[in-house]
């Protein structure tokens, strides 16, 4: 097949532009059918289809965006991919702000439309009957989980199912996640998930979990990467199309990546 000249590194400006809106995406219908079940109640959208909207909110912003940014839409997911030495330490904060603003513009979507009741809803707890340090654990441990799933299916050549599947097989995790864990631990894995409504409701009541939490289980999951082989990139290789359809994204496109 006729091999096409390599795309260039996308600049860092528009990889953070393409990390908010991909975040914004993501969030946005989450929290949307999170306010859909408050509002409109009548079974309108059950714990599931919260679950689902996560889930394939994150799948669509990866495989919108995924070939410019990485794809991360997670300060856990740049974290862990930077321990793993997957994504340039230089650049977490950067990417962590971008996220950041996304989820912040996503509840401001939120709040324009629904009640606020609604709004608050969108705050993480763990379930009454859960301690917050069962919630952290779980919290910490499905992260890590997370972040191993990111960096196999999306950068390691030796995993067949690398880079096609990626989109999918990330957000199924999610929605996986949401579902069976969710219900007691609050169902974040993602400081900006939670940090983002916190700030507009000014209820930070057991934000430390969620920030905490996942960024210790991504850093974890970065560093148990390494220890499976997964040969160290700093600079990711960008995509190399071929043919009428290109390759899956490497290195560069999912996970500048994840």
């Amino acid at each position: 097949m006729p091999h096409h000249p390599e795309m260039t590194k996308p600049s860092l400006s528009l990889r953070l532009t393409a990390e908010a809106l991909g975040t914004f995406l993501f969030l946005f219908l989450g929290f949307n059918a999170i306010a859909v079940g408050n509002d409109l109640g009548d079974g309108s959208i059950s714990t599931l289809g919260v679950a689902f909207a996560f889930g394939l909110g994150l799948a669509m912003a990866i495989a919108a965006l995924g070939h410019i940014s990485g794809g991360h839409f997670n300060p856990a997911v740049s974290l862990g991919l930077a321990v793993g030495r997957r994504f340039p330490l230089r650049e977490v904060i950067s990417y962590w702000i971008a996220q950041l603003a996304g989820g912040g513009v996503a509840v401001l979507a939120i709040a324009a439309v629904y009640s606020g009741h609604a709004l608050d809803a969108l705050t993480t707890a763990p379930s009454p009957r859960v301690s917050d340090g069962g919630a952290f654990l779980l919290e910490a441990v499905v992260t890590g989980l997370f972040v191993i799933v990111i960096t196999t299916v999306a950068t390691d050549d030796r995993a067949p199912w690398k880079g096609v599947m990626a989109p999918l097989l990330i957000g199924l995790f999610i929605f996986t996640a949401a579902d069976a864990v969710g219900p007691a631990s609050g169902g974040s894995f993602n400081p900006a998930r939670s940090l983002a409504p916190a700030i507009f409701t000014a209820n930070f009541g057991q934000i430390w979990i969620y920030l905490l939490a996942p960024l210790l289980g991504g850093a974890v999951g970065g560093a148990v990467s390494l220890a499976f082989g997964l040969s160290p990139v700093h600079e990711p290789t960008p995509i190399r199309p071929t043919g009428a359809v290109a390759q899956a994204p490497t290195q560069e496109g999912l996970l500048h990546t994840r």
